[in-house]
């Protein structure tokens, strides 16, 4: 009787369920563009590298750290690797090409420890740092700017008017918590120092051996360092997880409130339905006068009622999961990014559109079970 009452007026039981429709696929495309932007911000810290812990000397002008220094921290327990850098911005030219790129100077363990894979070439090697090699490895943004399709492994570039052999070209790895980690340069550690007029290491990336002991080896960390500098002030520890946890939390704060805003028209909609269902009671009193006639109780025209409610937000949330999957796989496509769907948040919603339904509904459907039978026949 609900769906044969629906079908009757299609035009208006369309525009009533617009506002579920448009609530329900709301909630899903806002909450798997969330989701997917927390999956996105994951993958670039992984990027950065394997448990990692990123030591930043804040005063490098008045504290003497040293690559000895920096290497001395490969002692404290449960410490994998280290890598020193320093880093700065630079000239680089090839012939009239040029460009401002950044200058990190490291050792050979930063291939591993931030996990940065070489298309062509080789990466730096410990006897490049040691002899103070003039040799360089150079970003894909970087090669692709000074030797465009060429491959640039073998010839040399100026770098702040000093000739560099290169040996290697990263692969390309995007952007990373808005750092690009194309448009570099990398050198040896001692070569940097001298190009960049800076003595000391200005950054330590530290390798825990495994996830478990990040907590542990951080406070070892910042307790050596602490002997070292005397100050907190002039050192800082981050660990990869602290920041995964911050971004993460970040990231699902503002779904939660997007869903929430989505969640409002689920509201509208629900309004929607009501003055519909009023408008209906209205124009069926007399049916509802005949019902009661013969014998229906007031819970039968309650629920009849009741039922036609729930169905319009019924339709409309299945026509909204519809419509949500559909928007959130075009907006994957436009912007070729991976979206994550969420099946609780999908059930919750249309969970939620059945709600609305009922609570949107039992006014109207208590108005007409308590009509009079009289009354209602007499009805113009």
């Amino acid at each position: 009787m609900a769906l044969r009452n629906i079908k009757s007026s299609k035009l208006r039981a369309f525009l009533t369920m617009l506002g579920i429709i448009i609530g329900v696929s709301s909630v899903i495309v806002l909450v798997s563009i969330g989701q997917s932007s927390t999956k996105t911000v994951t993958d670039q810290i992984n990027n950065l590298g394997t448990n990692l812990l990123t030591v930043n000397v804040l005063d490098s002008s008045s504290s003497d750290f040293k690559e000895a220094d920096a290497e001395g921290l490969k002692k404290i327990t449960g410490v994998k690797d280290v890598a020193p850098a320093v880093q700065g911005r630079i000239t680089a030219k090839n012939g009239r090409t040029s460009t401002q790129v950044s200058m990190i100077g490291t050792t050979s363990s930063y291939k591993t420890i931030r996990n940065t894979p070489v298309s062509n070439g080789r990466f730096l090697a410990d006897i490049d740092n040691e002899f103070r090699m003039k040799v360089a490895v150079l970003g894909s943004d970087t090669a692709q700017t000074l030797f465009g399709a060429e491959n640039p492994v073998g010839k040399y570039v100026q770098i702040n008017g000093t000739s560099f052999k290169i040996v290697g070209v990263l692969a390309s790895k995007g952007s990373s918590i808005g750092e690009s980690g194309d448009s570099v340069i990398i050198t040896p550690l001692s070569t940097a120092e001298r190009v960049l007029a800076s003595l000391n290491v200005q950054t330590v990336y530290v390798q825990a051996q495994n996830e478990n002991q990040l907590t542990f080896v951080q406070n070892m960390l910042e307790r050596s360092l602490l002997s070292i500098f005397h100050s907190q002030d002039s050192y800082s520890v981050v660990s990869q997880q602290d920041l995964m946890d911050t971004m993460s939390s970040v990231s699902k704060t503002m779904t939660m409130m997007l869903g929430g805003i989505a969640s409002i028209s689920l509201l509208v909609g629900g309004i929607g339905i009501m003055n519909i269902m009023f408008v209906s009671v209205t124009e069926r009193t007399k049916e509802t006068g005949i019902r009661k006639a013969i014998g229906a109780k007031r819970k039968d025209i309650l629920t009849q009622f009741l039922i036609e409610s729930i169905v319009l937000s019924a339709m409309g949330g299945i026509l909204g999961i519809v419509l949500g999957f559909i928007a959130t796989n075009v907006y994957g496509s436009i912007t070729n990014s991976t979206i994550a769907f969420s099946l609780p948040v999908t059930a919750i919603a249309f969970i939620f559109s059945l709600l609305v339904g009922v609570i949107f509904g039992v006014f109207p459907a208590n108005k007409a079970s308590k009509l009079h039978p009289i009354h209602a026949l007499r009805f113009e």
